[in-house]
C-alpha cells in the first residue's frame, strides 16, 4: 500500500474520518441531484451513464442516456448492434472512442462472463474502456464494494482537505489521490460515498468559482483552513492542440445529391460520413498566404487536381468563397476550408466508399460535429 507520509501527506485518525464521512453523507442525503442512473443498481445502466459523462455535462448527458438504453437496453443489444446505429446514437456527444470501447467490453461480457456484468472490481477494470475511475464507480454503487471513484472532480476536492502539492494533471500522481480516497471511503456506503465527492467537486467545489463558504467539509479541509483555496489543485498547463488544415469537396451531381464518404481511414471520425477531406500542411499553407498569393492558388488549384484523379471524377469547379469552418479536438485543432464542385458523372471510385445523398436523407447518416458544422456553413451561404 502507497505511504502518504512520503508525499508528505498525514492522513487524519479514525475519529476524524468517521466525521467526515458523517458530514459529507449528511448533506448528500440532503442535496444529492436527482439523477436517472441513480434510481438503479443495475450496472449495465450505471456503466452506460459513467461512460457518458466522461467529458460531457449532466445536462446533456440526460436525453442521450434514456435514447441509447432504449435502443440498446441490454449488454447483449449493445454487443450486436451495427456500427452505424452504434455512433448514431453516440452522434453529438464526441470522443467516439467511447462507446467503441463499450461495444467491445459488452461483447466481452457476453463471451467471458456469460451476459452477466461481472462484480469484482478486478473483473470490472479487465473490460475495455474502463479505468481505474469508472471501475471503482461501478462497483461501489451497483455492488457496494469500497472502492473509490477518482477523477479530476475529486482530486480537486482531496488536493484542497489536504493541500497536497502534486500535479493533478499528471497521471502518475493519480495513485496518491486514489490511496487518499481508499482511506476516507464509508465502507457501508461507498457508492454514496463516491457520489457525494463527485457532486462537491461539480458544483461547490468547482475548478472555476467555487463556494468555498457552502462547502458542507470545509471544516476539514487544510486549504480553507490555511486560506490557501487560490493554490490547489495544482494543475499545470496542458499542451495546446496542434494546428490542422483541412480540405472539405463539397461535390454535387446533376440531381442536386451530396457526395458522402465514410471515414474508414485512422481513428478520428472512423465510421462517421462526411464531405471527402484531405490534410494540407497548416503552417507552409498560412506562409505562403502571406508570401504569395499565386502560390496559395496553385495549391488550390493541386488539391483539386489530386481530388479528381483520386476520387475518378470529373469536377466543374466553383469560385464560391465559404467562411472557413473551424473545430477543436483535444489534441487537433481542424481550420476546414470549403471548396464546391459540380459532377455530371455516375460512377464511383470503388476505392472509398461514397454514396450520393439528398439533403433530406443527412439524418440517416452518423455524422460528427465538423460535418455538421461545414453543412451548416455551406447551406447559409446559398444553394
Amino acid at each position: 500500500m502507497l505511504d502518504l507520509n512520503d508525499y508528505g501527506i498525514t492522513m487524519w485518525e479514525a475519529d476524524k474520518i468517521a466525521s467526515f464521512r458523517k458530514t459529507l453523507l449528511a448533506w448528500y442525503d440532503q442535496e444529492k441531484r436527482d439523477l436517472p442512473w441513480r434510481r438503479t443498481k443495475d450496472p449495465y445502466r450505471i456503466w452506460v451513464s459513467e461512460i457518458m459523462l466522461q467529458q460531457t455535462q449532466v445536462a446533456t448527458v440526460i436525453p442521450y442516456y434514456e435514447r441509447f438504453l432504449d435502443w440498446f437496453p441490454s449488454i447483449q443489444d449493445l454487443a450486436q448492434a451495427a456500427e452505424e446505429q452504434l455512433l448514431k446514437a453516440w452522434e453529438g456527444l464526441g470522443y467516439y472512442s467511447r462507446v467503441r470501447n463499450m461495444q467491445t467490453a459488452a461483447q466481452q461480457v457476453m463471451e467471458k462472463h456469460g451476459g452477466h456484468f461481472p462484480n469484482t472490481y478486478e473483473d470490472i477494470a479487465a473490460l475495455k474502456g474502463i479505468g481505474p475511475y469508472t471501475a471503482g464507480a461501478i462497483a461501489s454503487i451497483a455492488f457496494d464494494l469500497p472502492e473509490p471513484a477518482v477523477d479530476g472532480n475529486v482530486m480537486r476536492v482531496m488536493a484542497r482537505l489536504f493541500e497536497v502539492d502534486y500535479d493533478i494533471g499528471d497521471p502518475k500522481n493519480r495513485k496518491i489521490f486514489q490511496a487518499i480516497t481508499k482511506i476516507l471511503i464509508d465502507p457501508k456506503r461507498p457508492g454514496d460515498f463516491n457520489q457525494a465527492l463527485m457532486d462537491l467537486g461539480t458544483d461547490i467545489e468547482a475548478a472555476k468559482n467555487p463556494r468555498p463558504e457552502e462547502n458542507p467539509v470545509r471544516s476539514f479541509s487544510a486549504a480553507y483552513l490555511h486560506g490557501t483555496m487560490d493554490k490547489y489543485p495544482i494543475k499545470l498547463p496542458k499542451k495546446k492542440p496542434r494546428p490542422v488544415q483541412i480540405q472539405a469537396f463539397i461535390i454535387r451531381n446533376q440531381k442536386g445529391d451530396f457526395l458522402l464518404e465514410k471515414n474508414n481511414k485512422g481513428r478520428l471520425l472512423a465510421g462517421f460520413w462526411t464531405f471527402p477531406l484531405m490534410e494540407t500542411d497548416f503552417i507552409s499553407q498560412q506562409l505562403n498566404l502571406f508570401e504569395n498569393d499565386e502560390t496559395a492558388i496553385l495549391e488550390t488549384q493541386s488539391q483539386k487536381h489530386i481530388f479528381s484523379e483520386d476520387y475518378q471524377l470529373t469536377v466543374n469547379w466553383s469560385d464560391k468563397i465559404f467562411q472557413p469552418v473551424k473545430h477543436t479536438f483535444s489534441h487537433q485543432k481542424w481550420q476546414i476550408e470549403l471548396t464546391e464542385g459540380f459532377t455530371t458523372a455516375d460512377s464511383l471510385s470503388a476505392e472509398h466508399e461514397l454514396c450520393w445523398v439528398p439533403t433530406q436523407d443527412f439524418k440517416r447518416f452518423p455524422m460528427a460535429a465538423p460535418q455538421k458544422k461545414m453543412i451548416e456553413t455551406y447551406l447559409k451561404t446559398g444553394l
